[in-house]
């Protein structure tokens, strides 16, 4: 980084890529928009670096960092762009995809619909192999039927080959026997091995997230390959590193030997962001809300740390890989309001997406959305929208909001749009309540951190209607998710499921897990070039009652052979964890430690940033007429980008910027804070 003192965070959005440029050299911190390439993402992505450089004044020899947030993995099985895969698993156990877990999410449907299933029947091939459960060979593997697989493999045209076998987490000799015999038959053949993949216990997740592996070797690694033939470009050789779904970032090697842990590389960057924003502002415990113009994203920071889950879904598939915990509702900018037949008031999750966009942008939308309301109330300045880029059309606004809203409810056009943001802040409100109480938090004990391009509209109102007393509102709220992949570190995961009591008879096992967790995450940092000084690996585990089928992942720190006060330690923050998500815990019941976890994390290099430098102008804009609760008044509109730590900002008023615009509410004052953050206190009950 001294040689080449320039880091870049690229978040590659459906819409939007967007950068974050750090510069070494002065601390300076830079953003930049460019429009994405969806046929070919990395032309988009180089497009935005060079736009960049020549903006930012800075060669692209002079790039030595390039960490990239991508949702190719997670568009591709949105939109089952899959490469064909085959299944090989246990003889018997063909059909564990297909018959899942039985949970039905509509009850009272007469014809729910069917889980998604990525492998069709004939693709799922059987094979004579059982290992018990304690790792054992209960069924030798027959060798001699690989031939007749591969042939079948070959006629059904797969493109990739998922491998998962009965108990294979306990032991792994029949998977890898498995790849390397189909490695000497057919060398280009991708293969991925759940034991390599997801080694935990529960076939079924375990099958599902080995093939979602499988079919995204292919279409990721396309990907990889085109970005790298276009790195050599101007100069441009800097170091790749990709997100993956932990908030980490992870070695292009890793990328495509295992792209399911790309699969919430872009929602990811936001909640990076609000961790390292929890440092900064001194606000260990943040909700961060991402409001952009279909979806509203909610993540909590809590003790500094940004929530984990072991186990999540994308379009109902089950991905059993650490990935940072998110909600997400269909409420944004560009949600749509309606009148029901039963003359209720709606909002989302139907959006106008770009196109044709809200009514305001003047593109062929003829339904009143989120966007559309602000501005009929004076939220937004017609003229000032995106920085002046676009003209908002006010005339066309209020007509929709008369006609589709007003009249079938009997309200001015004003009204309708109040009401259209009282529904709207419920929403959101409703979703910040579930993400904290399900974890058995209070909203009281939390700072709101608002960003996306429409959050701060809301933020300070939906932290008022579920009592939180403060609002954070980054500097650049649009790009605040590359801010977060700018400052990530190289994390990978490991698992090992051991299922036994927490008792003083287990420690020898504990420890003999553990040191071989420790041992294979110091050699995959090893292997991706971390010194050892910059190297951290931490130990978690799954941890249940006796008897419960499900378990809470709880921190273990940095512990290496663990003793009788550590194991008790650890026993304590189970139950301790478990009274604060369900409100009980039964401290005289037996146990359960199911999977042990190592979280190995290669420091990446923090050049210090610098203070943004207040632009030499007034802050205070001026004044604009706003409708606010039930009639127009006149409040003062204020400049961020000229804003200094002595201006007191009193609500009402907006905060206006390039690309956002913040609501500050009566009752709430606002100023600028650490890290170039404008920092709202509700002063009035």
């Amino acid at each position: 980084m001294a040689e080449k003192p320039i880091r870049i965070a690229v978040d590659i959005g459906g819409t939007f890529t967007d950068l974050q440029i750090l510069d070494a050299r002065d601390g300076a911190v830079h953003a930049w928009k460019t429009p994405t390439t969806p046929d070919d993402p990395s032309i988009g992505l180089l497009t935005g670096v060079t736009e960049a450089a020549a903006r930012f004044g800075f060669a692209l020899a002079e790039v030595g960092l390039l960490l990239h947030g991508t949702t190719i993995a997670t568009n591709a099985v949105l939109e089952r762009k899959l490469a064909r895969a085959a299944l090989i698993t246990t003889a018997g156990f063909e059909d564990v995809l297909e018959i899942n877990r039985h949970v039905r999410r509509d009850i009272y449907g007469l014809a729910p619909d069917p889980n998604p299933v990525l492998v069709p029947r004939d693709a799922r091939l059987g094979i004579a192999e059982r290992m018990r459960a304690d790792g054992s060979v209960e069924t030798p593997l027959d060798e001699a039927a690989i031939p007749a697989l591969l042939a079948r493999i070959d006629a059904l045209g797969a493109e990739c080959v998922a491998v998962t076998l009965l108990n294979s987490y306990a032991n792994p000799a029949h998977e890898r026997r498995i790849a390397a015999l189909i490695a000497a038959a057919r060398p280009g053949l991708p293969v991925s091995l759940s034991c390599e993949i997801s080694p935990e216990i529960r076939e079924y997740e375990r099958t599902s997230t080995t093939v979602l592996n499988a079919v995204l070797v292919p279409v990721v690694k396309a990907y990889l390959d085109r970005l790298e033939h276009r790195l050599g470009e101007g100069g441009f050789h800097p170091l790749v590193f990709l997100v993956q779904s932990n908030g980490g970032v992870c070695s292009l090697r890793l990328a495509a030997e295992q792209p399911a842990r790309l699969l919430l590389s872009g929602p990811s960057g936001g909640a990076l962001a609000a961790g390292r924003l929890a440092q900064l502002l001194s606000r260990p415990n943040l909700v961060a809300v991402d409001m952009g113009g279909t979806s509203f994203d909610v993540s909590v920071v809590q003790g500094g740390r940004v929530s984990v889950i072991t186990q999540g879904e994308i379009d109902r598939l089950p991905v059993r890989l650490p990935m940072v915990e998110m909600r997400t509702i269909g409420a944004g900018g560009g949600s749509i309001a309606a009148v029901d037949a039963g003359g209720r008031l709606t909002v989302g999750p139907r959006s106008a997406g770009a196109k044709p966009g809200p009514v305001a942008y003047g593109r062929g939308g003829v339904e009143p959305t989120v966007t559309d309301a602000n501005l009929t109330l004076g939220r937004l300045d017609p003229d000032f929208f995106l920085g002046g880029l676009m003209k908002l059309d006010m005339p066309a606004t209020k007509r929709a909001m008369e006609t589709r809203i007003g009249a079938p409810l009997g309200l001015t056009a004003e009204q309708a749009a109040e009401g259209i943001l009282t529904v709207t802040n419920a929403n959101l409100g409703a979703a910040i309540r579930l993400s904290l109480f399900e974890k058995g938090l209070d909203p009281r004990d939390f700072c709101l951190l608002s960003f996306g391009g429409a959050g701060g509209l809301h933020a300070i109102d939906v932290a008022a209607e579920i009592g939180m007393a403060e609002v954070a509102l980054p500097r650049e709220p649009g790009t605040l998710s590359a801010y977060g992949i700018l400052f990530s570190d190289l994390v990978q995961d490991m698992a090992r499921s051991v299922v036994l009591r927490v008792e003083a008879a287990s420690l020898p096992r504990l420890g003999e897990a553990i040191a071989a967790l420790r041992a294979d995450a110091d050699a995959r940092l090893a292997a991706d070039g971390v010194p050892e000084a910059a190297r951290r690996i931490e130990i978690a585990a799954d941890m249940r009652y006796q008897g419960q089928a499900f378990e809470l992942l709880i921190p273990w720190g940095e512990v290496t052979a663990p003793d009788a006060a550590a194991l008790a330690a650890l026993e304590a923050g189970f139950h301790a964890t478990h009274r604060q998500r369900f409100s009980y815990a039964n401290p005289g019941d037996p146990v359960e430690i199911v999977t042990l976890r190592a979280i190995a994390t290669g420091l990446l290099p923090k050049p210090a940033v610098g203070d943004p430098i207040p632009a030499a102008r007034p802050a205070r804009k001026g004044a604009r007429r706003v409708f606010t609760s039930g009639a127009w008044q006149e409040v003062a509109v204020w400049d961020r980008e000229a804003l200094t730590p002595a201006d007191i900002i009193e609500g009402p008023a907006l905060l206006e910027e390039a690309f956002s615009t913040h609501w500050i509410a009566d009752g709430w004052t606002a100023r600028l804070g650490a890290a170039g953050a404008v920092i709202a206190v509700r002063t009035a009950p």
